[in-house]
């Protein structure tokens, strides 16, 4: 299986006065810009998904949605409570392993930390691994066999934003 990590946009900063609920905070019109870049750079790749796998937060859903709209898999899109901040990936490793038919590429659309750490467990087994997610940015993990949350995966390749502009 092929698992792909991607962080949500540019987002509206922290404001607990405009955004009291962290899980509010939407793209900036930028983040957007640069979410359709990245759809055009996974065109580009000939990448697509079995499964796309968002955090509800805002951020994040809208970053999910504009990935299924640019590749027409709006049918494919699951929010998951595994994938919001603090989310149990071990949890979100069961329902993975739960999909059928078994999927050959997942996308997950999630949050820092966690997915740098989520990438550390799956290819180091351990929290810490000096990955560094930017906004929009793309992780490719390969599983040969056997998804679950210990050294299971071999990171394919890291891809920021920039680099994705590259590609489109």
């Amino acid at each position: 299986m092929n698992l792909y990590f991607l962080r949500h946009g540019l987002a509206a900063e922290r404001d607990s006065n405009r955004f009291p609920d962290d899980s509010r905070r939407p793209l900036l019109p930028k983040g957007r810009a640069r979410i359709r870049q990245g759809c055009d750079a996974l065109c580009a790749l000939e990448i697509s998904f079995d499964w796309i796998l968002s955090s509800p937060y805002r951020r994040a859903s809208q970053t999910a949605e504009i990935v299924a709209a640019a590749l027409n898999l709006k049918k494919r899109l699951i929010y998951r409570e595994e994938l919001t901040p603090g989310g149990d990936p071990k949890s979100l490793v069961r329902y993975v392993n739960g999909l059928l038919p078994e999927p050959q590429d997942v996308l997950l659309v999630g949050h820092e930390p966690d997915f740098s750490q989520f990438i550390a467990h799956l290819i180091a087994g351990g929290p810490s691994a000096a990955i560094d997610m930017k906004k929009g940015g793309l992780a490719k993990l390969e599983i040969p066999s056997g998804f679950r949350y210990a050294r299971c995966a071999r990171l394919a390749w890291l891809i920021t934003p920039k680099q994705m502009a590259l590609l489109a």
